[in-house]
């Protein structure tokens, strides 16, 4: 028995070396595991938007700052966005008679749920057929939040404050049904996407006092109601478009065009 203390104390330097390298070893693989999951994981802020063109010569600019969902995984969970970096322009002269701005803009900017200086909604698709695997299926959308919208206080021209931009918050809320089936380009049938089509009732709600400190000559109870027909195709890396007809149920009473037409091109920078 008494070779054996020899023989261990001669070993003990290998075994102790194995067992740090195997530690050491065990060690790395778990950082680079944990390092590739966090290179592989990228969060969605200002991954996606879109840039609309209204038929009156307005475009909005809009990137979705952040997208969060509130609630459990895996469970109900609230679909929250928050978009900023909007900016509303017009091809077509924007001043009135005078010199002075026009708010036609809002008209657009009412009956649209994604404009505003500011945006903060949630909106989602609830699906009859919750099978993902299923491409064609029907659903009912939803889309509602607060936003911050730009106005110009009309008045005499003798007024300082006539022309003033004013920024004032606006409530909406919109709800329809959703339909849609798979889309893809002729030589690409492995790359494929979605087309939609979708019809809505949209509300939106403005403090009757904000209305009136910016037009006071208007008559509102600060509530404006319509629908919208629209249609798009989403292809990965190829397309991403819509088309939406808007009509008002119930008239802003500001001097504008009609019909209401939108075209929007969406981007994402996330694949």
């Amino acid at each position: 028995m008494k070779p054996l203390l020899p023989i261990l104390m001669w070993l003990w330097p290998s075994l102790a070396g194995a067992q740090v390298k195997g530690v050491s070893s065990s060690f790395r693989d778990t950082v680079k595991t944990i390092s590739r999951i966090a290179q592989s994981y990228k969060p969605e802020i200002l991954t996606s938007g879109f840039i609309d063109i209204v038929n009156n010569g307005q475009v909005n600019a809009s990137a979705r700052f952040i997208r969060l969902f509130i609630g459990e995984p895996g469970r109900f969970a609230i679909p929250l966005s928050i978009y900023s970096g909007v900016s509303s322009n017009n091809f077509q002269n924007q001043q009135a008679a005078g010199g002075l701005r026009s708010n036609e803009h809002l008209v657009s900017s009412f009956i649209n749920p994604l404009s505003g200086l500011a945006n903060m909604s949630i909106d989602g698709v609830i699906f009859f057929n919750r099978k993902a695997e299923k491409l064609t299926r029907a659903g009912f959308m939803y889309h509602g939040g607060i936003r911050i919208l730009t106005g110009y206080k009309t008045g005499p021209v003798s007024e300082p404050s006539t022309g003033k931009p004013i920024n004032f918050l606006n409530s909406f809320g919109s709800t329809g049904l959703y339909f849609q089936t798979g889309a893809w380009e002729r030589n690409n049938s492995k790359n494929v996407g979605i087309f939609w089509l979708a019809g809505r009732y949209i509300m939106c709600k403005t403090g009757d006092k904000q209305l009136k400190e910016i037009i006071p000559a208007i008559e509102t109870n600060g509530v404006y109601h319509g629908w919208s027909l629209g249609w798009g195709v989403e292809i990965n890396n190829l397309v991403n478009i819509k088309v939406l007809y808007y009509k008002y149920v119930k008239k802003p009473e500001i001097n504008y065009s009609l019909p209401i037409y939108q075209f929007s091109f969406n981007y994402s920078l996330k694949n």
